[in-house]
């Protein structure tokens, strides 16, 4: 996999050079201490990671995810800063950013973190998803998400941004096969998407992603909650207590 890093400190970046260095399957292909310089490499080497600090010169969270996202559709973007605002953390998953990470993360939970994102993987800090649960807490839980879908139609939704294949969401909610594809049907006119995968970005962007054990709703569909923890796809950050959350891949699958 490749990763670029861009942080405006060189000391930090030769730190992650060489935290990165020994593993095989990873190449760090540049380095970047301004912005521009970082949203130039994503543009010209398309990395698989791109690791950035959200304190760079000239950055704009909302603009600079978004222009990334934009060049390089592939690279998921892992925000390693040292500023843990709540704000912040919020305003850059809402971007697109994939992960949010301390820069007191262990050297081996920076490792394995670059790792899951390349996979397609959503991975958060242990203080950043403490955070964010905190806020989940405070948000009103009588206001439901999609309205225009069905409650079945909104746990078929809820099953598929965890993951789970048609044959699974059947075996679940015990229907038949065909029943949940009609209902996935039915979903993706409703959402107006195409595919699974832009059902999960849609789901993701509702907060309907796992972030690892913690959700607490039962219906996490209703208000701000996230979907329970299935025991798959939640990988633990070392040393820290903190999870992995867990982003579908895409897939043909209806």
């Amino acid at each position: 996999m490749t990763v670029v890093l861009a942080d405006a400190q060189p000391v930090v970046r030769r730190g992650l050079h060489a935290l990165l260095s020994p593993s095989a399957e990873v190449t760090v292909v540049a380095e970047a201490g301004t912005t521009r310089e970082a949203m130039r490499s994503a543009a010209s080497l398309r990395p698989d990671v791109l690791v950035l600090d959200i304190e760079l010169p000239g950055f704009q969270v909302g603009v600079t995810l978004q222009e990334i996202a934009r060049m390089s559709p592939t690279t998921a973007v892992l925000v390693f800063t040292a500023v843990e605002d709540e704000g912040a953390v919020f305003a850059a998953m809402r971007a697109g950013a994939r992960g949010y990470v301390l820069k007191s993360c262990p050297g081996d939970g920076i490792v394995r973190t670059i790792r899951g994102l390349a996979t397609g993987e959503v991975i958060l800090g242990p203080r950043v998803a403490d955070q964010i649960v905190r806020q989940l807490g405070r948000e009103p839980r009588n206001q439901q998400l999609f309205p225009e879908l069905t409650t079945r139609e909104r746990q078929v939704l809820q099953l598929i941004a965890s993951g789970l294949r048609n044959g699974a969401i059947a075996t679940q909610l015990n229907l038949s096969p065909k029943t949940v594809s009609n209902h996935i049907s039915t979903i993706f006119s409703k959402l107006n998407v195409s595919d699974r995968y832009e059902a999960i970005e849609v789901a993701r962007k509702a907060r309907l992603e796992r972030v690892g054990p913690y959700g607490s709703d039962p219906d996490p569909t209703r208000g701000g909650g996230l979907p329970p923890a299935h025991g798959h796809g939640a990988t633990p950050l070392p040393g820290a207590g903190g999870y992995a959350a867990y982003a579908g891949a895409q897939s043909t699958e209806r």
